[in-house]
């Protein structure tokens, strides 16, 4: 039994989908479910008839110990037929100095001409310099937290610049607009342009700790400080060692990286830490991997390294579209999965990725997956049979339940939040997306036919579940490869909308009326 303060309960009935496992999720055509006044997860009906709302509401609220001087209100939303909703996504690496940027890479007429190491110097650091003027960060941060809020991501991990104040007010604009995020300061003294790196690792470390200290004054759960070493190549060891002892000193602390992204990056790396036996061992070596890792791209991971990741807890965040569009190549997910590391996200990595969805990371990883199995097949033809029957995932095209996990269970693990976020249940917070397929939303990919699209299979007398179920996922599956944002009408954390279609066009009707 429950109490609850004064308030409104929350219900929203109808169709819900919500991960479980890998391979499985639940599509709930006619769900009810009620948040409590602090934007929690009350309970969750799965399956009740249109007639059986109310009545399940009352007996509902009848289990919750309610003060008797107390009156709960309760505020229905019936969703319509063609909309459902889903936990939010959750975007696990990306660089939020790095969007201006989006879409500029082909800077010479030549096309994607640049891969990792070039693209840093010659696009990357310029753009992340300009950060050290903190006004320029004021007018450019907000937008940008409410594009990635507005594709429908509702915990972001963002890498920062290397400017304490600009990062500042990075978690300042994620504290407003209500997104849940961790946020962390760049840490580089070496190997950078001159105009952008720390001059020494003291002032690299005092800057993070002042960071963390800001973030946590705020007092929000939802806006929390991440350790944020760029990448081995732009750290000393002395200043991976400092960092790693802060991580030691305080266990609540998270830390992102990048690792094995780039052929030269992985030799250049290797040849600056010749003691160690693989570019993971050198986190591992200065203290930088456990559980709370987030290890980004892998895309030329060592057998060592995917079985010292394991050892350690740490996770994978998986940036397909980057991947791709630096030619860095295409990361083994299934075989990391198969080996059972503790978890795989997916990241968008902006700028190297072009552009802020999930969708577009959960599009790409499905097509990752489709060539690593093509070019698996291509190798085994002349080797050994063209099936791995060992395998559940390596060498496999991920199915859509593993590419929904990814997208929301899988990142909510590798933050080390899946108590909070990721999935729906009892207690948990409510970071969900209203997603609409139907025709009003202009986006022609997600809705079907006029003949078939409108029937009313959820709600009638002649109520067909498994029909029902099978519809929803087609709805699923047509978001994911043929929606956008425009298929976004709500995105809600902790209970708050705080983006989205419908909440642009209403705010946009009361500038109209107020004008």
């Amino acid at each position: 039994m429950s109490s609850i303060p004064l308030s409104t309960i929350l219900v929203y009935y109808g169709a819900v989908i919500n991960p479980e496992t890998l391979t499985s999720y639940s599509a709930l055509p006619r769900a009810l479910m009620a948040l409590d006044p602090g934007g929690y997860i009350a309970w969750i009906e799965p399956d009740v008839r249109p007639e059986l709302v109310r009545e399940t509401i009352q007996k509902k609220l009848s289990e919750i110990q309610v003060p008797a001087s107390n009156e709960v209100y309760v505020a229905l939303t019936e969703l319509e037929d063609g909309e459902f909703i889903l936990p939010g996504f959750v975007d696990t690496h990306t660089h939020a100095p790095q969007v201006p940027n989006m879409g500029s890479e082909q800077i010479d007429h030549s096309g994607q001409q640049y891969e990792l190491l070039d693209w840093l110097e010659n696009v990357t650091f310029p753009m992340e310099s300009r950060f050290k003027d903190v006004e320029f960060a004021k007018k450019v941060y907000p937008g940008i937290v409410q594009r990635f809020i507005d594709c429908g991501t509702t915990t972001c991990c963002y890498f920062g610049s290397i400017h304490l104040e600009s990062t500042k007010v990075l978690a300042d604009a994620i504290l407003k607009q209500g997104q849940r995020a961790l946020v962390g300061k760049c840490n580089m003294n070496q190997n950078s342009p001159v105009h952008y790196c720390e001059p020494s690792v003291a002032s690299s470390i005092n800057a993070t700790k002042e960071l963390i200290s800001y973030i946590r004054s705020l007092k929000s759960d939802r806006v929390l400080p991440i350790v944020t070493p760029r990448f081995a190549i732009s750290c000393t060891g002395e200043l991976l060692h400092g960092l790693g002892d802060m991580l030691k000193a305080d266990n609540t602390l998270a830390v992102q990286t990048h690792v094995s992204e780039n052929k030269s990056e992985v030799e250049f790396t290797k040849s600056l830490f010749p003691e160690c036996a693989s570019y993971t061992d050198v986190y591992e070596k200065h203290g930088l991997l456990d559980e709370r890792t987030i290890l980004a791209h892998a895309v030329l991971l060592e057998d060592e390294e995917m079985t010292l990741i394991k050892k350690r807890g740490a996770g994978i965040s998986h940036c397909p579209t980057s991947n791709f569009n630096l030619r860095s190549g295409m990361a083994k997910v299934g075989e990391m999965l198969d080996r059972g590391i503790k978890v795989v996200g997916l990241g968008t990595d902006v700028s190297g990725g072009f552009t802020p969805s999930i969708l577009t990371a959960i599009q790409h990883a499905s097509i990752c997956s489709k060539m690593v199995a093509v070019q698996f097949a291509a190798t085994a033809a002349t080797t050994q049979p063209t099936s791995d029957s060992h395998s559940q995932f390596a060498n496999k095209q991920l199915p859509l339940a593993t590419l929904l996990y990814l997208a929301t269970m899988g990142g909510a693990s590798l933050c080390c939040m899946t108590d909070k976020i990721g999935s729906f249940a009892p207690g948990k917070s409510f970071d969900a997306l209203l997603v609409s397929g139907r025709p009003e939303t202009k986006n022609p990919a997600m809705w079907s036919l006029p003949d078939d699209f409108m029937e009313s299979s959820n709600r009638g007398n002649h109520y067909d579940g498994e029909k029902a179920r099978r519809r929803l996922d087609e709805m699923l599956e047509r978001f994911f490869f043929g929606g956008d944002d425009r298929n976004i009408l709500r995105v809600f954390v902790q209970g708050n909308c705080i983006g989205g279609t419908a909440l642009h066009s209403l705010a946009e009707e009361r500038n109209l009326l107020d004008s």
